[in-house]
């Protein structure tokens, strides 16, 4: 009885062996199928294309169907008007009494009808030149003073911008900033530029 008992008890000991290299097994085929769940997330992910942001589509090229390679472009997107902003380019001589918070309006064009109010958001830390590709170098002495420009970036009121139905993104506009400060009622002094509306 006792030697059956030992057989028993061996046979057991072999059968645990077994089962552990099975449960090895199972664990490095779920690590498989795991991955391949992984795999296949990522290729139905990629059929779908997701834009950067909300917006409005224009210039579309992409129909149902078509192949598509990466790096071509399918559609161009313009932001919402509530999420338009300015660039204005202001003169340096007009910057010094200028800061952020200030009211501003854009006027489109020459027609003072169609204009919305935003603040100054922030100042460039520097000229729009030294930002270019091949920034002006003045080692040479013949220095002619030129008035250099800084873009400003200036926020459209949301509300407004909803309203305005000409508000489209590459417009020109004329800022008007009141450098008496945030909660100035009218608009005094003001500088004009001319800004190209961007987007997010």
């Amino acid at each position: 009885m006792l030697g059956v008992s030992i057989a028993q008890e061996a046979a057991a000991n072999d059968q645990i062996v077994v089962l552990t290299a099975q449960l090895g097994q199972a664990e490095a085929h779920l690590l498989g199928a795991e991955a391949q769940l992984a795999v296949a997330r990522n290729n139905v992910a990629h059929t779908v294309i997701r834009a950067p942001f909300d917006g409005i589509v224009g210039n579309r090229s992409a129909q149902v169907g078509k192949h598509v390679v990466p790096g071509t472009q399918l559609m161009a997107l313009a932001p919402p008007p509530e999420q338009l902003f300015v660039v204005a380019n202001f003169k340096e001589t007009q910057l010094h009494l200028m800061r952020p918070g200030m009211k501003v309006r854009l006027i489109r064009g020459h027609r003072s009808g169609d204009a919305v109010d935003g603040v100054v958001d922030s100042l460039a830390p520097a000229t729009g030149a030294l930002f270019s590709l091949l920034p002006p170098e003045n080692a040479t002495g013949n220095f002619t003073k030129v008035v250099q420009r800084v873009p400003v970036k200036l926020r459209i009121d949301a509300e407004q911008a909803k309203r305005a139905m000409w508000l489209r993104s590459g417009l020109s506009v004329t800022a008007e900033v009141d450098t008496r400060g945030p909660d100035a009622v009218r608009l005094g002094w003001w500088g004009t530029a001319l800004a190209a509306i961007a987007g997010k």
